[in-house]
């Protein structure tokens, strides 16, 4: 059974095509720029090595039909057929309230993601656009939605409810929903698989270190805590995310510089975080490199971000009680040994050792502490793509 794995986002389209009988993928790709000049998408397969392919697609739906196009090339693709495709799983970043599990895409589905449009705004309508798009091309295969908050749904009212009026929470739906969800959940199962346990018998705390950004407390193999809130920008300082900060900073930003909310809204999303202290770039690496170099913005932004990871884990320990593991995943979580080091290093007082030599490695699941470390931090690679694919087999199957 081979699954279709769709991520869209508003002008982009990433799909992994994989065999279910072994969880193999057999392509993947992303299409950039669409309804924009210089349409672009970049395709790989068993057959074949990258392949770029310039072409103009005006919308969603022109994306989609050109990479079904591809995957059953003889050429580039890896199935002979559509008919192969037997389902499609959908990235959704929003379901509110409403969806705490995966589940198959009808039109009342449909219906309650456009309702959490307004939570969302960036994200879910182009969700909504590509399952429109699909739903048009394949209108006989079945399709299923798995939702970046849906993980974090198991959150009690304490932690989800923010201090302000009850009847706002009841009239809009304000509270912290958290996300990256799909990752927090692949990356709490494998762990419980390293520590021999299953997954209602860890205590974990799960850090998806990358461009965004966000940590989660997992009590008996639930989401018990999140940094992310209400949208992704609180919590951690992120690649251009301000992250928490002083709410009062606002309107005081925006009465000194005269901005519109959607200018403020712009300044903290888009050109905060370690882009905005360091000056230099969103990209970590990029930041590192400067750092290196004796740039000191460029190293206080790292010691910004390390420190409030740092300061989560710390707190997220307090809130579990008992933590058997800490696991790092994400761009920055399973590349970047340097970053794991410094964030853990305050913790050796809580008998926290890391094995410099499993410590030294990019991208491979492994322990980085030693064996009698009271504490056992790893690295696991996500895999969210795998586990859309895992929950739409159990839908349709």
């Amino acid at each position: 059974m081979n699954v279709l794995v769709i991520n869209c986002g508003s002008s982009s389209l990433k799909y992994q095509l994989i065999n279910m009988n072994d969880e193999s993928v057999l392509a993947k790709g992303l299409v950039e720029r669409i309804a924009i000049e210089g349409s672009v998408l970049k395709h790989e397969s068993v057959k074949t090595e990258k392949k770029v392919f310039e072409q103009e697609m005006k919308d969603h739906k022109d994306a989609l039909k050109l990479v079904l196009d591809t995957l059953v090339s003889p050429e580039y693709g890896a199935i002979s057929s559509m008919d192969e495709i037997s389902a499609v799983g959908h990235r959704v970043v929003h379901g509110g309230e409403k969806f705490a599990s995966s589940c198959i895409i009808n039109d009342s589905v449909i219906k309650a993601l456009e309702e959490c449009i307004e939570l969302a705004p960036l994200h879910n309508p182009p969700n909504l656009t590509g399952i429109a798009a699909c739903k048009e091309i394949l209108p006989n295969t079945p399709m299923v939605a798995v939702f970046d908050t849906a993980f974090h749904q198991t959150m009690p009212r304490k932690s989800y409810l923010y201090g302000l009026p009850y009847e706002y929470y009841e009239k809009y739906g304000i509270r912290k929903y958290g996300f990256h969800g799909t990752s927090h959940r692949y990356v709490t199962l494998k762990a419980a698989e390293m520590l021999g346990k299953k997954p209602e018998e860890v205590n974990l705390i799960t850090c998806h270190l990358g461009n965004g950004a966000s940590i989660a407390a997992i009590k008996e193999g639930k989401s018990i805590d999140t940094s992310m809130g209400f949208t992704p920008l609180e919590g951690l300082i992120m690649g251009t995310r301000c992250g928490s900060l002083d709410p009062a900073v606002v309107p005081f930003l925006m009465e000194k510089e005269g901005w519109s909310t959607d200018e403020v809204n712009n300044l903290m999303n888009k050109k905060s975080g370690v882009l905005g202290i360091s000056g230099v770039s969103s990209d970590f690496r990029d930041i590192e490199n400067a750092a290196e170099e004796g740039n000191e913005r460029a190293s206080l932004a790292l010691e910004a971000f390390r420190q409030r990871v740092t300061q989560y884990i710390g707190a997220y320990a307090a809130i579990l009680g008992r933590v058997d593991g800490i696991v790092f995943t994400a761009g920055l979580g399973e590349n970047s040994a340097d970053d794991r080091e410094v964030i853990l290093k305050p913790m050796e007082a809580w008998g926290i050792k890391i094995d410099p030599e499993n410590n030294n490695t990019r991208g491979k699941q492994l322990f980085i502490t030693t064996q009698d470390s009271s504490i056992k931090a790893m690295v696991i690679p996500t895999n969210e793509e795998l586990m859309i694919a895992r929950d739409t087999l159990e839908l349709v199957k």
